[in-house]
């Protein structure tokens, strides 16, 4: 995809973002057509914004090509959280694991290994709040979605644990509540069963441009679906061995 097109696309989703209007979609001349060309959109869209990254979500989907988001600072906060329904008007929900990057894994040829990533993170139980830059999600393509970091609104973070490596990560107990009354309890869940691989994932993805930052933050995917609540209403997330992640939608 030309720069140009990049550019409008990305005009688009900035526009959407400063006035808190969706739009239908992207127009078929700006559509990325790759994963590479969606996460072009999301950079310069994040360049037109002036926005520090602060986050990550990332997904590594099976026989497919990894991708992430990117979450800005300042919809990253810790537990437990208020947000304004109106700038979230989807409040979505996702119980996820997260890890927090405790050194930089600057940009290099040679891949990152598994031990080298697990030996420089935390892991955390997390709330990913979904919201979107388009009237309605499910009508636009995957990678549309993905040029739109995933329909990320912010990002609410338990506590790191230092002390994460007896837990198997991708099996752990978990519940979910809103407004108190448990609505999911359950083992595991997470779509490939590897939090930490998705990590990896994510750092490798990252090496080939800036790479990543020690404070950063990954979530690595949801253990107890997508949830959509109403201003007002209360939602945690406890992970076993993990603690839990509140957040309120504030009316």
């Amino acid at each position: 995809m030309a720069t140009e097109k990049i550019a409008q696309a990305a005009a688009l989703l900035v526009q959407a973002r400063r006035t808190m209007t969706p739009i239908a979609g992207l127009p078929e001349a700006c559509r990325p057509a790759s994963v590479t060309e969606a996460h072009a959109i999301q950079d310069a869209t994040t360049t037109a914004l002036a926005k520090p990254v602060a986050a990550f979500k990332a997904s590594m989907p099976p026989n497919a090509e990894p991708n992430r988001g990117l979450i800005y600072a300042g919809t990253v906060h810790p537990t437990p959280a208020s947000i304004p329904a109106a700038a979230v008007p989807d409040c979505g929900v996702e119980g996820e694991v997260a890890f927090i990057f405790r050194r930089d894994f600057p940009a290099r040829a040679q891949p990152y290994t598994r031990d080298e990533v697990a030996a420089a993170v935390d892991a955390l139980a997390a709330i990913e709040v979904v919201d979107s830059r388009y009237i309605d999600r499910t009508k636009v393509t995957n990678l549309e979605n993905l040029a739109d970091s995933v329909s990320n609104g912010a990002f609410v973070h338990a506590a790191p644990v230092a002390d994460w490596r007896g837990l198997d990560l991708g099996n752990l107990p978990v519940r979910l509540t809103v407004n108190g009354e448990t609505v999911l309890q359950r083992e595991g869940g997470h779509p490939t069963g590897d939090p930490l691989g998705v990590a990896v994932a994510l750092v490798n993805m990252m090496r080939e441009g800036p790479g990543v930052h020690a404070g950063q933050f990954v979530t690595c995917g949801t253990f107890t679906g997508l949830r959509f609540l109403k201003p007002g209403d209360v939602c945690g997330v406890a992970f076993e061995g993990l603690g839990a992640a509140e957040v309120t939608f504030a009316r």
